[in-house]
């Protein structure tokens, strides 16, 4: 159980009494600390598994923590994210400390807060909604009530989005909603477990019983109300274990702060420190710089800052790179990432990361004009695509036919990833992938991440059967414990916390974006800083940050880079430490490459009165969105019902046919050949192949044709294989997807939360009621796949 682990890890594993704090810098195998440190007081019979839970923030995490502790023989541990662990007991205990059934949980609250705002005569976009309903998981994260939520944003220094008095009667209103309609959200999934255990000894004495030692994971998010219901689990012990980065908190607008994990010992004052410092994940090049990003920081978090050592044999050097425009930016990107993928790194090894979901759209559709596999992290869940579903229920039926099935006829002493994909053979799995990257790409690319999927697990338990595999790919559904899919990831930095890739690109790093401009005050400065540290120790062994001079081609090239990257990058000047000597050279980067569109950058004028465009929507067009168009209406509206046929007959969002301002543009033009058609913006080489002879016969004022040539369906063909933004792989779909309107993943300013929410937080077995300590068997928890849909 101690093999392997360096002598600050066997530290952790070996302190199985008294509290604990392990300070884990990126990459130093924190995760790995504490499982041993689990599986050896097991082992070892210090620790009682039914004893143990441990806690992180998000399902993910936790799913992969029970799938490592199972690994070492401790499968009886319970690892939980906070609102998971509260609402099983909740649910458990509230008949007999309330009476009758607890309340419906709502997982998204934004209607409500909606409502709230009409009854109270306020009046909200739909950015402002998003606003007040962040303002309100907030008040609730750090116990703040209505009627004290403006005295506690000037207390707090928060730079609230709208006036505390309307805000706070917004949120007394919704209050007062919920109590009307017996619901609550998931913030009161905490606060109401918290009040039952404060108000009733009885039932705190019963869970204490039960669980005598905890681990907290990430512990530098925990929030004041999280913090509250771990001390009530505690009670007056403190058998506690907890692990954290000060350096990497960036939720603190979502009520976390690292001042738990500062003040540990003062709480604490016989607890045990330990230091993780040797990092594994990254190569020396990578941790000086990112030592040297931490190097310029102030601030609390900044004076207990940890100085990474890179374990790792030396690599490339990390590349900055200055770009005219955002164009000339994610092409690039898209070239430099085809290269990689063609010198032999997998796709899914990639990642580009970005500051906020807005900066998304860009690089999806150079992604998709390069014809690069991508996924869009969060757009969708992994066990809810349909694919994945009728895969689900074919590997269930063969798992209970046993030798009966017929797929499994003479695979008897096959290995487990051999059945698995015979069985998968009937759901549309090939050895071969589909040319193209479009619809039948993608599902190919999903039930490959099963196959993969049951390789591992095969060789991970020799004799492994059917059922063990459907067991464990239920366990994942319900903790959201998704395989890799094979495809470039694209993320915005806080979504990207907790994973990492052999290469990485941090895009679009200018003032204004990183820091972002609604960060003002020095705390959140540093916070921003944090975030692009975050972001920098993602990368294993190749990284490069880029940024771009203007937003449009011809715009005016304002922009600076980051702040943060002063002293790193070279010819900025060295500052506070940074040793930027190290760091790659800055290359002039232009954007252009082979099959480029954009290989002449100069400024664009306007073909009516000739004033130099920068909005893209009047690029695209052409001319000032006051000047006076020339747009043949006819073909516009031919154009329309002939995308909205399009759509439906893929299947699609019209949008991802093409844009209204595609259309426009098209349509303001009527282009006669393929050639001044694809000088259209908007028109890229796939959407050529595929839309091409339509769009044009529809401006000639002809009726468009069928495709024709391939005869395949439509959704499935090769046409659809290159259908470019239509195409799952392209921008749009991924986003649509599972069900989320695009505006909800790249439309929003905010980052995300960290892992307790809607969209992280489902776990099936929790959706009853039952036993709030132990394993839920299928039929408990509703069967395979479920969501929490209460």
């Amino acid at each position: 159980m101690l093999d392997g682990l360096d002598p600050e890890q066997r530290a952790v594993a070996t302190t199985l009494r008294g509290p604990v704090c392990v300070l884990a810098g990126a990459g130093t195998g924190k995760t790995r600390a504490i499982t041993h440190r689990i599986a050896y007081g097991v082992r070892t019979g210090v620790l009682q598994p039914a004893g143990i839970l441990a806690v992180t923030f998000t399902a993910r995490a936790a799913g992969e923590m029970r799938g490592r502790l199972r690994a070492l023989g401790a499968g009886g541990v319970q690892a939980r994210t906070f609102h998971s662990a509260a609402l099983r007991q909740l649910q458990y205990f509230w008949p007999k400390a309330v009476g009758g059934e607890p309340p419906r949980l709502v997982e998204r609250k934004v209607q409500l807060v909606a409502e709230a705002a009409a009854r109270s005569r306020i009046r909200l976009e739909r950015a402002e909604l998003r606003d007040i309903t962040s303002e309100i998981e907030w008040a609730k994260v750090t116990r703040t009530t209505p009627e004290d939520y403006p005295a506690a944003v000037a207390k707090s220094s928060r730079e609230a989005p709208r006036d505390p008095a309307e805000t706070s009667r917004i949120y007394a209103a919704y209050e007062q909603l919920k109590q009307d309609r017996s619901v609550i959200d998931f913030e009161d999934v905490l606060l109401l477990t918290v009040g039952i255990l404060q108000d009733r000894p009885d039932i705190a004495d019963t869970v204490r019983s039960q669980y005598q030692h905890f681990v907290v994971d990430e512990y530098q998010d925990v929030s004041p109300l999280q913090q509250g219901l771990l001390e009530l689990w505690l009670g007056d012990r403190e058998n506690l274990c907890v692990v954290g980065d000060a350096s990497q908190t960036i939720y603190s607008f979502t009520g976390a702060t690292p001042d738990h994990l500062l003040d540990f010992r003062r709480r604490h004052p016989g607890a045990t420190v330990v230091k993780l410092v040797r990092d594994y994940r990254s190569t020396p090049e990578v941790v000086h710089l990112a030592n040297g990003l931490l190097a310029q920081a102030r601030g609390r978090a900044a004076e207990h800052r940890l100085e990474l050592v890179s374990q790792r044999p030396p690599g490339p050097e990390p590349v900055f790179v200055e770009y005219p425009d955002e164009p000339a930016e994610a092409e690039s990107t898209a070239k430099r990432v085809r290269e990689l993928i063609e010198a032999g790194t997998p796709a899914a090894e990639i990642a580009v990361l970005f500051r906020i979901n807005a900066q998304s759209e860009i690089y999806e559709q150079a992604f998709a004009d390069a014809g690069i596999p991508y996924q869009l992290k969060g757009a969708e869940r992994f066990f809810e695509r349909q694919e994945i579903r009728r895969a689900g229920l074919a590997l269930r039926g063969a798992s209970r036919a046993g030798g009966n099935d017929i797929a499994l006829e003479g695979l008897e002493d096959r290995s487990l990833g051999e059945r698995v994909a015979a069985v998968l053979g009937g759901t549309g799995w090939t050895p071969d992938p589909p040319t193209g990257s479009g619809a039948a790409r993608d599902r190919w690319e999903s039930l490959r991440a099963l196959v993969r999927l049951a390789e591992e697990f095969g060789a991970a338990r020799p004799g492994a059967s059917l059922r063990d595999f459907v067991e464990e790919l239920d366990e994942r559904a319900r903790a959201q414990h998704a395989p890799t899919v094979d495809g470039v990831t694209l993320a915005s930095l806080h979504t990207a916390k907790g994973l990492e890739w052999d290469a990485v690109f941090l895009v679009g790093l200018t003032e204004g974006m990183l820091p972002i401009t609604y960060a003002r005050t020095p705390e959140q400065i540093e916070e921003e800083r944090r975030l692009l540290y975050v972001g920098v120790t993602r990368a294993r062994k190749l990284l490069s940050l880029s940024w771009a001079l203007a937003r449009s081609p011809g715009g005016r090239a304002g922009r600076r880079p980051s702040r943060f990257l002063d002293g790193l990058r070279p010819g900025s000047g060295a500052r506070g430490g940074a040793a930027g000597a190290r760091a790659g050279g800055v290359d002039r980067g232009s954007g252009s490459g082979s099959g480029s569109r954009r290989r002449q950058r100069g400024p664009v004028p306007c073909r009516v009165c000739g004033r130099t465009l920068t909005e893209a929507a009047e690029l695209k067009l052409r001319r000032c969105a006051d000047c006076p168009s020339t747009m043949d209406e006819g073909v516009y509206e031919r154009l329309r019902e002939w995308r909205l046929e399009r759509a439906t007959e893929l299947g699609r969002p019209a949008y991802t046919v093409f844009t209204d301002v595609t259309l426009m543009a098209i349509a303001e033009t009527t282009p006669s050949d393929e050639r001044e058609l694809s000088r259209i913006s908007g028109v890229g080489p796939h959407k050529l192949r595929q839309f091409g002879d339509q769009v044009l016969r529809i401006c000639a004022g002809l009726p468009a044709e069928p495709d024709t040539g391939s005869g395949s369906d439509p959704d499935t063909g090769p046409e659809a294989d290159q259908a470019g933004e239509g195409a799952p792989g392209g921008p749009g779909e991924s986003r649509a997807r599972g069900g989320v309107e695009p505006e909800d993943l790249w439309d929003e300013p905010a980052p995300e939360p960290p892992g307790d929410t809607p969209e992280n937080l489902p776990e099936g077995p929790d959706d009853g009621f039952g036993d709030p300590f132990g394993e839920w068997s299928e039929a408990e928890s509703g069967g395979p796949g479920k969501t929490a849909e209460k």
